[in-house]
């Protein structure tokens, strides 16, 4: 076999197997779709391997290597190199006599949420390289390996700091014209997930608006946090939990291809300005469908997440539209963000008006439903501080 022919049975293994995770994440690593794809992926393993009878990837720059040079760049190669790059996993390698459960196994551990009681590893045919990475401070019964590295903790409110720095250098990148960093926003997502359970209050780690220069950053990362805690309040896990942080650190990418001085505009806008404004879901939705790698829920959230609940906000779309969960999701945390935020026209509300605010517009602008989830939280986190 040729080694055009062997890279496309290789790229069609891996998509594949990415699809076995996202199913298995939103589903149950149980469903038939799951071991059906898992299934085709098995009997690409064959034709996939080189003349060693191995499949062998590397993870450099957020992208896989075979054979020392890259397998390609389309959204399954980009996300299955993601997968294992959240995880800590540098190399891979699938060897001869490897078994539809050792992938499963695979799957079943890719698509559950990160942390140390489910880490992903090896099995006897299927083995991880991974750097080791110790929390300082920590005791240490054995000896560190070559590849271990020191880190201090963080807590959520470092992680709000510290990621949304990294974000700004993200979105300063894309208003340049330059290529989506899918895998950064990845890492940022990641970590708020790994320390999110260190945290009494998740809502402590929202950072205060200060200027109109930071806000796409800073609200973004905000909105991230308040649906990850929607989302893990209703025991969404695993890699489903990933892509709703992703969308939420995107919903308002569309922002970056309106003009600044709209953005900043200090008072209401013009009737030719605010429909630019309107603009920006599908332009953000259009930007992210070109991007490989992007999760699809992040395209249909930064397209939806300004149509309210009763549709009567915008795009519009045809009669009959179902929107998908987690754009209600985005556009309450959207929304309790952007009220307590100080803007360019407005100060910062306090917590009660906003909540009546927020009852009030249940079922109308957004999802009573989750409006009602939101603030038992809220009072629930309240309840335990005092």
């Amino acid at each position: 076999m040729s080694k055009q022919s062997r890279k496309a049975e290789l790229e069609t293994f891996i998509g594949k197997l990415v699809s076995a995770v996202s199913n298995a994440a939103l589903y149950s690593p149980e469903h038939v779709q799951v071991k059906r794809l898992i299934s085709i992926a098995y009997s690409c393993l064959d034709d996939a391997m080189d003349s060693t009878g191995e499949i062998s990837l590397m993870i450099i720059d957020d992208e896989l290597i075979s054979e020392g040079s890259p397998v390609g760049n389309n959204m399954y190669l980009n996300r299955f190199a993601q997968m294992l790059k959240n995880r800590g996993i540098e190399t891979i390698r699938i060897i001869t006599g490897v078994t539809p459960e050792e992938l499963l196994m695979l799957v079943k551990s890719l698509s559950m949420q990160r942390d140390r009681r489910r880490e992903v590893r090896s099995s006897e045919h299927i083995r991880l390289g991974r750097v080791e990475v110790r929390v300082a401070g920590k005791e240490d019964n054995g000896s560190a390996s070559k590849e271990a590295v020191s880190v201090p903790k963080l807590t959520l409110s470092d992680l709000s700091v510290h990621e949304q720095t990294k974000l700004m250098e993200i979105y300063e990148g894309v208003k340049k014209h330059n290529k989506l960093s899918v895998a950064g926003i990845y890492d940022v997502v990641s970590n708020f997930i790994d320390v999110f359970k260190q945290e009494a209050d998740p809502f402590m780690a929202l950072s205060d608006l200060r200027n109109a220069d930071e806000y796409t950053f800073t609200h973004s990362t905000n909105v991230c946090i308040l649906n990850l805690s929607q989302a893990m309040s209703m025991g969404i896990e695993g890699q489903l939990l990933h892509d709703i942080g992703i969308s939420a650190m995107l919903h308002d990418i569309g922002k970056l291809f309106i003009p600044e001085e709209i953005l900043s505009k200090k008072g209401q806008l013009s009737n030719s300005e605010w429909e630019q404004m309107k603009l920006h879901p599908v332009k953000g939705a259009q930007h992210l469908l070109d991007t490989p790698g992007v999760p699809r829920l992040a395209v249909a959230v930064a397209f939806e997440h300004h149509m309210r609940f009763n549709f009567e906000g915008y795009p519009k779309v045809p009669k009959g539209w179902k929107q998908n969960i987690c754009s209600h999701i985005t556009a309450v945390s959207d929304f309790f963000d952007a009220m307590r935020s100080r803007r360019s026209y407005r100060d910062p509300m306090e917590a009660e008006k906003i909540a009546s605010i927020m009852h009030s517009r249940a079922g109308l602008d957004l999802n009573p439903l989750l409006v009602k989830n939101f603030f038992r939280q809220l009072d629930n986190v309240s309840t335990k501080q005092e």
